[in-house]
């Protein structure tokens, strides 16, 4: 009984204690409730219906509103992760207080950067890998490790990069020639780098670079943005440019083709009088249309009489003042697929580099960059135009200045190679400063050998003969006068006014402070003749004949030429130039010439070799003439060798291995031999 009533004794307390609970979880809930109706009615205090109406519209805009926010984030946290992975920010130049308003988003990839590239980044986990493991046991052992090292940068060529820039900087000259020279020989860089050099380098480290082979182009700041002009086009900025210069102090050919420029860039006028466009004997081809001229065409004549004015020295400034720089650099980027427009841009520079004055406006209109870009031009011409204008620009190591026309084949970059002696190349009747001097063309031009070359002296010669300076000369020549010339254009067709205007030209690019050794085809031997007879007479221009070594002559008309006779009697129908006329046989002119010239050659021991065509020449289709016959060819003096060519193919050797190569080069080591044994 008393276990009994203990049992039920306990049930009961348990079931006491369950009410409890109960009763507590019930007094919390509402009291819960309680609160929570509390604190609705101070929160929405006010009206009822209103409280109502305003938590209806809460609902509504969250309906349609929070749809509207989700996407949005999930879209903005989409284009994050995208754009991180697309692009990565190189910060490096922050951190190393190299310039910290820029930080460059472009890196190089690790495929792009060759053997230096992939073994600068294995010397720079080498580096870190050192410089952890020196942390690790000065930690072990308690040593003392000096901060400074450890904060050093791993990127241990950056404090060279900034010693070679302080260098270029230098007010010595063979200080600065040698911190530029090692400058250009750095290709491990990031493109930051490069950028910010580019920045830092003042002109003339610019210029030194862009005359460096193998530079990067990344070392030149790029371009400014042209001036845009609204309601304007390329031709009528020409015009604007040649009208504002003056044409009171320019010679009669000048005036003619600027006028000439201006009025036929209108092309109602240009379909009408295409006959009379005509510059330096090239005709344009549009005359037979009644269609308007292209824009390129009217934009490729403007820039040759633009050409003409920047020979003139106010005529440069004046050029500068108006914004040609700019222009020209517009034409020049937009015309991209036309070399010539591009030549005549680049000739056009190279005048104007000719005043040193106006270098700094050169530099910073953005030219230097493309200089240099263009000096890598696969195209001969367009590189040695480049060249020429560079070479003008650097006065740190050239003191010679290279004038309209006169072109430099070797070196075209700074070299530690000394120069021993100057090879002069002077074209003859319709030829040019390149194209004379191509190797021999093939009959099937589309099995040309990959070791073509499209100038053998630049190609074979320099690489021969290291220790040569390489000059070409260029001038117009025409066969016929039926075209439009300007008015005075028979006087400076003459031998005498071409051999003085060269003359000059050449002394300025010091012709004649070295051996000299002249290669000359066709006309270009009588002009070479009529050169050193004027030296020989004027006291400050001796040193041209008496450093005068050597002279090749490839098929010259020493007694004239048959292309003379012909001409002649064929007159009404080609009306024959000034040139062709005093190519006439037994002309006393040409016969006082030579007599002249055989005395000097005799006198100063000048060593002869002549080569004279057999075979005759096609001009046209139905001409078959031979120009320069045998007998006309030789001098009298040294070795004449007569080879189975026209008289076109007389300077263009076949290959590098081809007898009139091989025995022109022995020429000139032989003529030189003094030369390259010092």
């Amino acid at each position: 009984r008393r276990c009994g009533h203990t049992a039920l004794r306990c049930s009961g307390l348990r079931l006491v204690r369950k009410l409890q609970q109960q009763l507590r979880a019930g007094l919390a809930m509402s009291l819960t409730a309680r609160w929570l109706c509390c604190s609705r009615a101070l929160a929405w205090a006010g009206p009822a219906a209103k409280g109502r109406s305003r938590w209806r519209r809460l609902r509504k805009i969250g309906k349609y509103a929070g749809p509207v926010i989700v996407g949005s984030c999930i879209f903005i946290t989409y284009e994050i992760l995208a754009l991180g992975e697309s692009v990565s920010l190189d910060t490096q130049a922050v951190e190393q207080e190299k310039l910290k308003s820029y930080i460059y988003v472009y890196t190089i990839p690790l495929e792009q950067q060759g053997l230096e590239g992939i073994t600068n980044k294995a010397r720079k986990e080498l580096h870190r890998a050192v410089k952890r493991l020196v942390q690790i046991t000065a930690e072990m052992f308690s040593w003392p490790l000096d901060e400074h090292y450890m904060k050093l940068d791993v990127e241990d060529h950056e404090s060279g990069l900034w010693l070679l820039l302080k260098r270029t900087q230098s007010a010595v000259k063979p200080v600065r020639v040698q911190a530029v020279q090692e400058l250009a020989k750095k290709h491990h860089w990031h493109d930051y780098q490069y950028r910010t050099l580019a920045q830092a380098c003042d002109q003339k480290s610019s210029i030194g670079l862009a005359r460096s082979q193998d530079v990067d182009l990344r070392f030149f700041l790029r371009p400014p943005l042209p001036k845009v002009i609204e309601n304007s086009c390329i031709e009528d900025e020409l015009r604007y440019l040649l009208a504002s210069l003056p044409q009171s102090e320019v010679d009669q050919c000048v005036q003619y083709f600027t006028s000439l420029a201006l009025r036929e860039s209108n092309q109602s006028l240009s379909a009408q009088r295409g006959g009379l466009w005509c510059f330096g004997g090239n005709g344009l081809p549009y005359a037979q249309s009644l269609s308007s001229v292209p824009s390129e065409k009217v934009e490729s004549f403007c820039l040759q009489a633009l050409a003409k004015h920047s020979k003139v020295p106010s005529h440069c400034d004046k050029i500068v003042m108006n914004g040609g720089l700019q222009l020209l650099q517009k034409i020049y980027q937009l015309r991209h697929d036309s070399q010539k427009i591009q030549r005549n841009i680049i000739r056009t520079i190279g005048n104007l580099a000719l005043h040193e004055h106006l270098h700094s406006a050169i530099a910073q209109s953005g030219w230097i960059g493309i200089l240099a870009e263009a000096m890598k031009s696969p195209h001969v011409i367009q590189a040695s135009h480049a060249a020429r204008a560079l070479a003008n620009l650097d006065r740190d190591t050239v003191k010679e200045k290279y004038e309209d026309g006169v072109y430099i084949l070797h070196p075209q970059y700074r070299t530690s190679q000394p120069i021993k002696a100057d090879v002069l190349f002077i074209h003859g009747l319709l030829g040019a400063a390149f194209k004379t001097w191509r190797q021999k063309d093939h009959s099937n031009m589309e099995d040309k050998d990959t070791n073509y070359t499209e100038c053998w002296p630049k190609t074979w010669l320099a690489a021969d003969c290291p220790s040569l300076r390489i000059l070409s000369v260029e001038y117009d020549s025409n066969l016929s006068d039926w075209r439009s010339k300007c008015p005075v254009e028979d006087e400076r067709k003459s031998l005498a006014y071409r051999g003085r205007e060269l003359l000059t030209k050449l002394k300025a690019a010091g012709v004649g402070d070295r051996p000299v050794v002249w290669i000359a085809h066709s006309m270009g031997g009588l002009l070479v003749k009529k050169m050193l007879l004027d030296a020989s007479e004027d006291p400050e221009m001796r040193s041209v004949v008496q450093n005068t070594q050597g002279i090749v002559f490839y098929s010259v008309p020493h007694s004239g030429s048959r292309l003379a006779e012909y001409s002649v009697s064929a007159r009404f129908l080609l009306f024959p130039s000034v040139e062709v006329k005093e190519l006439s046989k037994d002309s006393p002119a040409l016969r006082e010439l030579n007599n002249n010239f055989t005395k000097l050659v005799r006198e100063h021991e000048v060593n002869i070799l002549s080569f004279g065509e057999m075979l005759p020449t096609y001009i046209g289709s139905m001409i078959k003439l031979h120009v320069v016959p045998p007998n006309s060819a030789d001098l009298g003096i040294g070795d004449f060798i007569p080879l189975d060519v026209n008289h076109l193919n007389i300077c263009k050797p076949g290959s590098r291995d081809s007898f009139l190569y091989q025995r022109s080069l022995q020429f000139i080591k032989d003529a030189l031999a003094k030369e390259f044994k010092r």
